[in-house]
């Protein structure tokens, strides 16, 4: 893997795709600087080197151009306090501005280039478009996990003009590193807990890991589709209607490969979907009708927390409930506790990003798992085996 470590920036401007799309308030005030703060090493690496760094990134999704909403300018007072110093900011990422201020940056300052995908040609993958970014930098540096898995101008196409010079950020590293452990190098008994509202979106990666995994855990709204599989009666809780079959095979399989799959027997159940709505508790495939289940119930906690400390590898994708309302969220919560306590007697804990790093965030427990991805898309493609666009660029 060609990292950072492997190169001297002394004199040289280092051209970092970063992922800065961080949330903003309606004052333009970052909510969450985690994507900021992740980036941090790579860009204090090349400082000390002595190289000078360029910042581009993109941020929300702008339809029409330039919009003040999703301009990068308002990331540059917080940008400046974590890295203690002025950050230089360009009014375009391409064009004289951009050019001029790349020429004229000296070793140790920073300049941040504005949103990417004020250009459409940044999403198309436009390969003129790359190669103006391009001429901004000596060295190409690919930070931007959460980006990996699309073929972006920025994040992948611009790595042909670098041919000699492109390597990956420390955050890029480290994310594919801990991705390998999980996937290759898993200690037993490895667990994966599957959690979120469909069971479509995971299917790929369920069927990859029932190869690789001692426990398979599933929660969330996709575990309704399974109850309703096996003849339950779900209310009005979350249902795939066309994969009836599909949860089946998949029940089927982890019999074959000798998997143990836990579903959930219990549910905390709600007659809205609100955080003041009336709650109760049922059996799974035993919800009123006009009863919805929104989170996993005592028992099926019990369960759950059981088969997780007990394990040495663990892979968490996607909440066992709705635990943005703290009326639903005790499973989700449970399950963070009990992956911080296996991982405080020694097991490895991979939280894969998305929702279930939002999770993790909003307990205040990302410092007591082993890892958390910055990434849940990007994360998702890894594990289901997919070659992430972002990654090929720079092994090639």
């Amino acid at each position: 893997m060609k990292t950072i470590d492997q190169i001297s920036f002394n004199g040289k401007r280092a051209l970092i795709r970063v992922d800065f799309n961080v949330p903003l308030d309606e004052n333009y005030n970052i909510t969450d600087d985690n994507r900021m703060t992740a980036a941090l090493p790579t860009i204090k690496k090349i400082l000390k080197d002595g190289g000078a760094v360029i910042l581009m990134s993109h941020l929300g999704r702008p339809k029409d151009g330039p919009t003040e909403k999703y301009s990068l300018k308002h990331l540059v007072p917080h940008l400046s306090d974590l890295l203690g110093q002025q950050v230089e900011f360009a009014d375009d990422c391409i064009g004289e501005d951009a050019l001029q201020k790349s020429k004229e940056i000296e070793k140790g300052e920073v300049l941040l280039l504005e949103n990417l995908r004020f250009y459409k040609e940044e999403e198309k993958g436009d390969v003129a478009f790359a190669e103006k970014l391009s001429k901004l930098g000596d060295i190409y540096v690919n930070d931007a996990f959460g980006t990996a898995h699309r073929a972006h101008a920025s994040t992948a196409v611009i790595a042909q003009f670098f041919p000699d010079a492109k390597v990956f950020g420390y955050l890029m590293a480290a994310e594919l590193n801990n991705a390998e452990k999980i996937l290759n190098g898993a200690a037993k008994p490895f667990t994966a807990i599957m959690g979120g509202s469909k069971v479509s979106d995971k299917i790929q990666l369920i069927e990859r890991l029932l190869d690789k995994v001692d426990n398979l855990i599933i929660g969330g709204g996709m575990a309704y589709t399974f109850a309703k599989a096996d003849g339950g009666n779900i209310g009005t809780s979350l249902l795939e209607a066309d994969k009836l079959d599909l949860a089946l095979s998949l029940v089927q399989k982890a019999k074959e490969k000798g998997v143990n799959l836990l579903l959930p027997v219990d549910n905390v159940i709600a007659d809205k979907f609100a955080n003041d709505a009336n709650k109760d508790v049922a059996k799974t495939g035993e919800i009123p009708d006009n009863w919805m289940g929104l989170d996993i119930g005592p028992e099926t906690i019990k369960l759950f927390s059981k088969t997780v400390e007990e394990s040495k590898t663990i892979l968490w994708n996607g909440p066992m409930g709705v635990f943005e309302m703290d009326n639903f969220m005790a499973g989700t919560k449970a399950i963070a506790d009990a992956v911080a306590k296996a991982t405080d007697n020694g097991a490895f804990s991979l939280i894969g990003g998305g929702d279930s790093a939002a999770a993790v965030a909003k307990f205040d427990m990302v410092g007591d798992v082993s890892y958390v991805s910055t990434g849940g898309g990007a994360s998702l493609e890894y594990m289901e085996g997919k070659e992430l666009p972002g990654v090929k660029a720079i092994n090639e």
